[in-house]
């Protein structure tokens, strides 16, 4: 419910319904005092949702930027009464002036995102339109999942516009300190956005977020990462954070085993050199594969980023190493791995604080312990050093990296499957997704050049 607040924009004398939900869309909103427009600590406001919280949202006026950088800003409920004379309502009426265009993408570079905080965030459906609206109106890109344990998300956009939304998020003090890692757009992915914006140009195929310019998606899950026990809280308990700076000692001790959490698919183009690789294909087996490592005699074989597999097992029973090091694409995985190994008796339990990710960012090549590259879970596909883009490509019949390689081999069939896929699929499968690269090819969109926009 909006609690029967009016919102006009002074350039459209109230047509812009989604600056209505984008400003008052939270259910928990506090009224303000007219003349100051400051949130008023010691009111209270109802409403007629079935679901009520504790938490009420800080709904301030949020700031936005034009292309031409004019903050918008909220006029008091005087200036409304002048502006629409005595047809103004008695209720309180924000006025909001100034333009509503949204950021010119030529004027900024674009950045990617991605962020992440673990919470009790039992209203997190609430917060999920206000987010989408704004993404949308300053043309931000990407995926957020909100859940009652918190937020995860990836977005691509320019800097002015990705901070905003982080700022908007920030504004619920239960998000404050999200843990975030930014990374650069190549010139090619940056021209293509460009070029959306200025040509409504139809999706190549198998584009999808964070670069796919038109679309953001905000789901409501269960989890914000998937392990499938929802009595390991990272809010609780989790491991020793371990910067990146510190890494190459920790894992360079003999005592230390270094785990990767990632799954398999993602080891195969590159892992910390002697890690163990657990072989998962999702983040739901890590449990199982912990218990039968370490309780029912089975082995660990080192997966190097070669590819290669040496012959030497290790029997891990009764051998509970004195110190556990993990990692993965950007920590939060790391978050509830180390919190279900303290759980199960763990001691000594360190992860790479920022992930693989702040690594690479922060750790020069020449003193690097990371061997070949890193899967990203967006259109770049992999990452290397600097976070400068990889050289891996994406099966989109399977979403799994392939290299130049992998696309001579003759399993290769664009869009269809790779030498990774291709004995897996059933010929039904393969016919399936050869009709829906036909329709890519020929529309740039599956259904053509009228869906998806």
């Amino acid at each position: 419910m909006l609690l029967g607040w009016p919102l006009f924009c002074c350039n459209c004398n109230g047509r812009c319904s989604s600056l209505l939900l984008l400003t008052l869309g939270l259910s928990n909103m506090m009224p303000f005092s007219s003349s100051s427009m400051k949130m008023n600590p010691t009111a209270t406001a109802t409403t007629s949702q079935p679901y009520q919280t504790n938490t009420s949202y800080n709904l301030s006026p949020i700031m936005l930027l034009s292309s031409s950088s004019q903050k918008l800003h909220l006029s008091s409920m005087a200036t409304a009464a002048s502006k629409f004379g005595s047809s103004a309502r008695s209720d309180p009426v924000l006025v909001l002036s100034g333009s509503i265009d949204p950021p010119d993408p030529s004027q900024s570079n674009l950045v990617v995102v991605s962020f992440y905080k673990f919470a009790d965030f039992l209203d997190h459906a609430d917060f999920r339109n206000p987010l989408k609206d704004l993404c949308q109106q300053l043309r931000v890109s990407g995926g957020i999942i909100l859940a009652p344990e918190g937020l995860n998300g990836s977005i691509c956009g320019t800097r002015e516009s990705v901070e905003s939304v982080l700022e908007f998020i920030q504004r619920d003090d239960r998000l404050k300190g999200l843990r975030q890692v930014e990374s650069p757009v190549s010139p090619e992915d940056e021209a293509d956005h460009h070029h959306g914006h200025t040509t409504a140009s139809p999706l190549a195929a198998g584009e999808d977020a964070p670069f796919r310019w038109d679309h953001v998606r905000v789901k409501l899950k269960k989890e914000i990462v998937t392990l499938g026990m929802p009595a390991v809280s990272p809010i609780e308990r989790v491991g020793k954070y371990v910067n990146p700076w510190e890494w190459n000692a920790l894992i360079s001790e003999a005592d230390t085993m270094v785990i990767d959490v990632r799954n398999k698919y993602e080891t195969r183009i590159g892992k910390f050199k002697g890690a163990v690789d657990p072989c998962t294909t999702a983040f739901r087996e890590f449990p199982s594969w912990v218990e039968d490592q370490f309780q029912l005699e089975q082995a660990a074989q080192m997966n190097f980023s070669d590819g290669s597999m040496d012959n030497k097992t290790e029997c891990l029973k009764d051998k509970m190493p004195q110190r556990v090091a993990m990692y993965c694409t950007g920590g939060i995985r790391c978050e509830k791995a180390s919190s279900f190994l303290l759980s199960k008796g763990f001691k000594e339990v360190y992860h790479l604080e920022g992930g693989i990710l702040k690594y690479l960012e922060e750790v020069p090549k020449s003193e690097s312990l990371w061997e070949g590259e890193c899967f990203v879970f967006d259109k770049r596909v992999s990452v290397e050093h600097g976070l400068a883009q990889g050289t891996f490509h994406l099966c989109y019949g399977c979403k799994q990296p392939v290299s130049d390689a992998d696309m001579e081999a003759p399993e290769w069939e664009n869009g269809v499957s790779c030498p990774h896929c291709y004995s897996s699929k059933a010929e039904e499968e393969k016919e399936r997704a050869r009709a829906r690269q036909r329709q890519f090819e020929t529309w740039g969109i599956i259904g053509g050049p009228d869906k998806g926009r």
